[in-house]
């Protein structure tokens, strides 16, 4: 069975449909994995130390603290890499900002954006730059099961959970690798109120909503909850309803779902002006565009 068949063979066995983020939503995992995991390997397999300060500054600021925070890792390797080419510092150096040209055309015509799916286009091209983006991808991976462990959900997240699993089929929605999911939802044991964990190897966010839920309820009976605008996008784009959880601001947020957001999604009063109200105020958490170029 492909991935889009598991999501597609997902049968409503509750009213309504909840997906929900991980990293950086239910687990306050963000900062470590990318400051600790994704960040410093990034340097070292992009050859960036003689300008590590602003490979640093802007891979953070792309992975957590604008409206790219939580996309794909391929993906904002492609950003990353397309900023620092054009901040003045790196110029001033003489460095050369290594070309990204090809992984930015195999984000284009891969939906899976995995290290399955990268592993084989790899032997299929021979790149170096793809070889490169692959060992870095694997090591980060190697990494994160070293680093990150015994991280718990954020405060209300269980208190949610229970709520909700009477009522909602739950689903993880991420794009962070299967196995490494798998692991922390087993391990806080908050895994059997999930219907399914679908990661990056099951294709996008907006994907993963679209195939085991769009048309399967109501739309306003499915919720997305997630801490990044690519949350929102996927949401947006099936024509749901989404719930934010504001970054550095996550234990309120997850409190204001206990105590009313879900009792308006459950009772219909959600959609409209308080859905609205929500992503106005989450929008002013994460800008487009880096503090460097607005000085």
């Amino acid at each position: 069975m492909n991935p889009h068949e598991e999501l597609l063979a997902i049968k409503p066995e509750k009213e309504f449909f909840i997906g929900i983020d991980s990293d950086g939503c239910a687990f306050d995992t963000m900062e470590i994995k990318q400051k600790e995991c994704f960040c410093p390997n990034f340097i070292k397999y992009f050859r960036m130390q003689p300008v590590s300060k602003y490979a640093r500054e802007t891979w953070e600021f792309v992975n957590l603290y604008s409206t790219n925070r939580g996309c794909n890792r391929f993906l904002a390797v492609n950003e990353v890499l397309r900023l620092l080419a054009k901040r003045p510092e790196i110029k001033r150096r003489n460095f050369a900002v290594p070309s990204a040209l090809t992984l930015v055309e195999w984000t284009k015509i891969e939906t899976k954006l995995g290290n399955p799916a990268l592993k084989k286009y790899a032997a299929e091209v021979n790149d170096p730059f793809i070889a490169q983006t692959l060992e870095w991808s694997l090591k980060v991976n190697e990494d994160i099961g070293k680093m990150v462990f015994g991280i718990t959900p954020f405060p209300f997240v269980k208190e949610c959970l229970g709520k909700i699993q009477s009522k909602a089929d739950v689903m993880v929605v991420s794009q962070t690798p299967y196995e490494a999911l798998k692991r922390e939802w087993e391990e806080n044991e908050i895994d059997h109120y999930l219907r399914m964990i679908a990661g990056q190897e099951h294709g996008t966010k907006s994907e993963h909503l679209r195939y085991a839920a769009k048309g399967k309820y109501p739309d306003n009976k499915i919720l997305m909850i997630g801490d990044a605008n690519g949350d929102l996008k996927a949401a947006k784009s099936n024509g749901v309803l989404f719930f934010p959880i504001n970054p550095g601001n996550e234990e309120r947020s997850w409190e204001n779902l206990y105590n009313e957001g879900l009792e308006r999604f459950f009772c219909g009063k959600y959609e409209g002006a308080y859905e609205e109200k929500l992503i106005k105020e989450f929008e002013t958490y994460l800008p487009e565009h880096p503090p460097w170029e607005q000085a």
